[in-house]
This record gives C-alpha cells, sequence and structure tokens, in this order.
C-alpha cells in the first residue's frame, strides 16, 4: 500500500509539474504569439477570455464524466491534448488555426485541471495530513521552467513552435509514463444534506468566491504582467519574461512550506497571512517606479497567492468528504471564472484609466478573502472529530489496477 501510494504521488506531482511547465510557455510569450498573428490589443482580450470559458465547460464536463470514468483516466488523455495544443499555438499560420489551437487547450485543460485536483485531494485524504500544497508547489516548479524556457526563446528570437516542440516531445511520453501509476480514490458515503443541489452551493459559496478572486489576482500576473513590464515600466522583451519567472519562484517556496503551515497553524490561519501579502504585492506593482521594483511587487503576490487555490481545493474536499469529485469539478469552474474576470478587467482598466490603477482592482478582491478565511477552518468529520482521517479505501487500486 505504502509503495502505491508514494508511486500515485510522485507521477500526479508530475503531471502537475508537466501542467505548470505547458501554461507557462502559454502565456509568458503572449506578446509574441499577438505579433505572429497579428492579434489587435483590442481582439486579444477576446482570445484570452475563450480559453477559460471553454475550460470551464471541460470542468462541467468532466463532473458528469468521472460518474463513469475514474479521474484517472480523464487525466491520462487530457493531458496529452494539452501540450499537443500548446504545439498547435506555436506552429499555426493564420488566425483562424490559433483560435482552433487555443479552444483545444481550453476544453482539455479543464478536464486536466479538475482531475489533477481529484486525485489530490483524495491522496490528502489518504494520507490524513496537509499534502495539497506539495502538488501546487510542483507545478510552480514546471511553470519557473517553462518561463525560463521561454525566457530562452525570446532571447534567441526562436519561433515558438521551435521553442514548444522540445518540451512536447519530451513531456507527452513522460506523463503518459507516469500516468500508468496514478491513485483513485472511492468516495466514502455521505450524509444526505452534503449531497447534490442548492445545499452544496451554500455551502460551497464561500470557497467559489475566494478561488475566483484568487484567479483573478493570478491572471492578472500570468496575462498582464509581461505586458506591464514592457508598456508600463519601459523594460524589454526580454526582460518582460521574468516576472511571471519570479512570480513562480516564490509560488514555489511558499508551497513548498506551506503545507508545514497548515498543519502548525491550521489553513484558515495561513490564508489569512496569504490574502495580506498578496494584497501587499498589488500595492507595490500599482506604484513601482521601475521594473525592479515592479518585480518585488510580484514577488511578494507569489508568496501570497500560491496558498490560496491549494487550501481551497482542499476545503472543498473536506466539506465534502463523500462527494469530492463533484465538488471539486464545480469549484474548478470558478477558477476560470476568475481568468475570465481578471483577464478582460484588467485590460478594459488599463485602457480606459490606467494599468497602474487596474492593478488595484484584484487588491481589494484579495482582501475581501479575509471574510472568508473561516471557511477553511478543519471540518469535523462524520465520526465527530476534527480532523481527516486515512481510509484504505481511498487507496484500493490505482489506475493500472494495483
Amino acid at each position: 500500500m505504502t509503495d502505491v501510494l508514494r508511486r500515485g504521488r510522485a507521477s500526479l506531482a508530475f503531471s502537475f509539474f508537466a501542467q505548470g511547465a505547458t501554461f507557462a510557455l502559454l502565456v509568458t510569450r503572449i506578446p509574441a504569439i499577438q505579433d505572429r498573428y497579428g492579434i489587435s490589443d483590442a481582439l486579444l482580450p477576446v482570445f484570452l477570455a475563450a480559453v477559460p470559458i471553454l475550460a470551464g465547460v471541460g470542468s462541467v464536463t468532466t463532473e458528469q464524466l468521472v460518474k463513469r470514468i475514474r479521474p484517472s483516466r480523464l487525466l491520462r488523455w487530457s493531458q496529452p491534448v494539452v501540450l499537443l495544443a500548446l504545439l498547435g499555438v506555436g506552429a499555426g499560420d493564420v488566425l483562424a488555426e490559433v483560435g482552433l489551437a487555443l479552444a483545444a487547450f481550453g476544453l482539455a485543460v479543464g478536464a486536466l485541471d479538475a482531475s489533477m485536483n481529484m486525485l489530490g485531494v483524495s491522496l490528502q485524504r489518504t494520507y490524513g495530513r496537509s499534502i495539497m500544497l506539495s502538488f501546487h508547489a510542483a507545478y510552480s516548479l514546471g511553470g519557473i521552467v517553462g518561463a525560463s524556457l521561454a525566457w530562452a526563446g525570446a532571447h534567441w528570437h526562436l519561433a515558438l513552435w521551435v521553442s514548444y516542440l522540445p518540451v512536447v516531445a519530451v513531456l507527452l511520453p513522460a506523463t503518459l509514463v507516469g500516468s500508468r501509476w496514478y491513485v483513485d480514490g472511492d468516495a466514502a458515503p455521505v450524509a444526505e444534506e452534503q449531497g447534490g443541489g442548492t445545499v452544496v452551493f451554500k455551502l460551497l459559496l464561500p470557497l467559489c468566491l475566494v478561488m475566483t478572486f484568487a484567479y483573478i489576482g493570478d491572471s492578472t500576473v500570468s496575462n498582464w504582467s509581461a505586458k506591464y513590464l514592457k508598456d508600463v515600466l519601459g523594460s524589454s522583451e526580454q526582460l518582460a519574461t521574468v516576472p511571471y519567472n519570479v512570480y513562480m519562484v516564490t509560488t514555489l517556496v511558499g508551497r513548498a512550506i506551506g503545507d508545514l503551515g497548515v498543519r502548525r497553524f491550521g489553513a484558515a490561519a495561513v490564508v489569512r497571512l496569504g490574502a495580506l501579502v498578496a494584497a501587499g504585492g498589488f500595492a507595490v506593482v500599482s506604484v513601482a517606479p521601475d521594473a525592479w521594483l515592479g518585480m518585488l511587487g510580484f514577488t511578494l503576490l507569489g508568496l501570497g497567492l500560491c496558498v490560496l487555490v491549494p487550501q481551497t481545493f482542499a476545503a472543498a474536499g473536506r466539506l465534502f468528504p463523500g462527494a469530492s469529485d463533484a465538488a471539486i469539478a464545480r469549484l474548478n469552474i470558478f477558477n476560470y471564472v476568475g481568468f475570465l474576470i481578471g483577464s478582460p478587467l484588467v485590460g478594459a482598466l488599463g485602457d480606459a484609466w490606467s494599468y497602474r490603477g487596474a492593478m488595484l482592482i484584484p487588491m481589494v478582491l484579495v482582501l475581501v478573502t479575509l471574510v472568508y478565511a473561516r471557511s477553511f477552518a478543519a471540518q469535523p468529520d462524520r465520526y465527530g472529530g476534527g480532523h481527516e482521517r486515512p481510509r484504505t479505501a481511498d487507496v484500493g487500486r490505482g489506475s493500472n489496477g494495483l
């Protein structure tokens, strides 16, 4: 059983790593994608918004599919589609081709994100202690690698497909091999009032709002940091790829130690601290006079925002221990709601007002998270305790039949 768990945890962590690298390669080269396909500044927010909309569709579909198909199988086949779609973004010649590639990316990434976090919450429940941040730390590490490769591509003026092809050639077969060791969990029975319907949404709503606010902040960094540094703070295109890398480095650090903080002080305290640090980061970015102080702000943003999303998924798993897959799929939709709101909101405010002023909006929304921090407190389980307990049913078999 221990070997099954260890292999399952390692293989899932690699899947998070691969997705972090893939996403970073996409978002840090947005200016290059815009130039390659001649996408205007007015049309760019439309393309940025289409991806999370389709990802939301993918997440909704996943909630229905996991009733018949194990999350491990959905993850096994959605990740290659995401990787191939990334290559398609870099290899196209006309606007319709990049639109088709981004559509495929969006639909597949919705299924990928939902199924990855389903498996992560299930494993955390089995371990009986906080490990969710470690998976998202692997995502951050992948983001660092992807952003570094994007920097190299910009530095050497490589074509997008040249930057993307080696990454896809390595990660695609590696994730397929690693998927043999994914571990699925089996949900425990729960009381009827914790089932579906209106009651579930009311209980889940605070977490949905926190997820939305966190991803408005995250999408501001991923979609606008390069453009902000280049157009507002006057950096070079090469230097403009650095903020996202800095952001991912600090999210890696925060997530690497975050599980220890959760075990010591509790999830609610960690979430409160993260919200305060993230708000400070947005304030620094907004008033920064040059690119270097701007990157200090993005450093604080990484340290603050990094704990919010993993703990939101974990809290949903605690709240609905017997329906965690459905809860996570629904919660994951608000990941894309945040992206859908954040990207156009910052762009519209930046054009109509100023990009500096636009940075204050996600700052305020992140502070609102403080109101809902109590939703992250440990939920009593069906045995009357305040902590999760490992259940052998969750590790009965891996995706390869173990």
